[in-house]
């Protein structure tokens, strides 16, 4: 008989290890899944080779368990399942709406720079790619890509939601659900994010395309995170779309910021729950730093 429990994930990467953000984040998520009836899951989202590290992986699990997060288990690592990340790839290739880009970080900054638009940035402050090969004859692609080149494959952002509209009957949205339990429809808006990047040649998928495809295969139905990825719902709805695949319904909780009210982060290397731990906190005076003493 099939399980017909919501299903919430805590999706962490283990390029650092964990801090208070995403102590909030584990525990935000548990209590939803609890006050839902849920199932919770863990996710290792790894698919970056060159920054993930089998101590910080291991350091999740311990931290997570010592801090009182309970999921089912195994966990999932997406370092183990890159093929089924070629499969969506594929798909949108099929659509004509994927192509390959050979651009660099610095020609993509001259390109903006020439036509007078260096400030035009996406969500996350990066440049807004110009398209430069957007419109480079495949069989032109082929020979640089047969000659070894580095290549990124990017979606025709355009293309894919004027077909992602269509799909949807006009609109591209997501169900957005507020603690109380109430859900507005927001509108999604893809093309802020100009022509994304959904695979590398020397990694096979990127962040977008993992994470709808294993809320898919795992039957995902809350995606709970920090408002620091509203703006990814934007690209993830249209993948969904696109790939036919389950709509989850999405809620963003407020992030742990410190005084200057910057969010916490491990490139900026704030304390961790390691070193918290190692200074004697507990796991509950951690829970109630954060506003969940009640949780356990």
């Amino acid at each position: 008989m099939q399980d017909a429990r919501p299903v919430f994930r805590f999706a962490p990467s283990p390029n650092g290890f964990l801090h208070l953000g995403h102590a909030y984040s584990a525990l935000f998520t548990q209590a939803m899944a609890r006050r839902h009836g849920g199932r919770l899951l863990l996710r290792i989202e790894d698919i970056d080779l060159g920054r993930s590290r089998a101590e910080f992986e291991a350091a999740i699990y311990d931290d997570l368990a010592w801090l009182g997060f309970e999921w089912d288990r195994p966990a999932r690592r997406q370092s183990e399942h890159f093929d089924d990340f070629a499969k969506p790839v594929a798909m949108l290739r099929e659509l004509g709406l994927v192509y390959p880009c050979f651009a660099t970080r610095s020609e993509i900054v001259q390109a903006m720079t020439a036509k007078g638009r260096l400030g035009e940035c996406d969500p996350d402050g990066a440049p807004l790619y110009p398209g430069l090969y957007r419109n480079v004859p495949a069989e032109i692609s082929e020979v640089r890509i047969t000659a070894g080149e580095p290549y990124a494959l990017r979606l025709d952002m355009k293309a894919a939601a004027a077909l992602a509209r269509e799909k949807a009957g006009g609109v591209i949205g997501f169900r957005s659900l507020s603690e109380d339990g109430s859900e507005t429809l927001v509108e999604a808006r893809p093309e802020r994010w100009g022509d994304i990047i959904l695979a590398r040649k020397d990694v096979p998928t990127s962040y977008h395309i993992a994470v709808v495809t294993d809320d898919a295969l795992q039957g995902v139905s809350h995606v709970t995170r920090g408002t620091d990825l509203l703006a990814a719902t934007d690209i993830h709805r249209l993948l969904q779309i696109l790939l036919d695949l389950p709509e989850p319904v999405y809620c963003h909780h407020p992030l742990i910021v410190d005084r200057e009210g910057r969010k916490l982060s491990k490139s900026h290397r704030d304390k961790s729950l390691r070193s918290l731990r190692e200074e004697g906190a507990t796991a509950r005076q951690i829970r109630e730093m954060i506003g969940f003493r009640d949780e356990l």
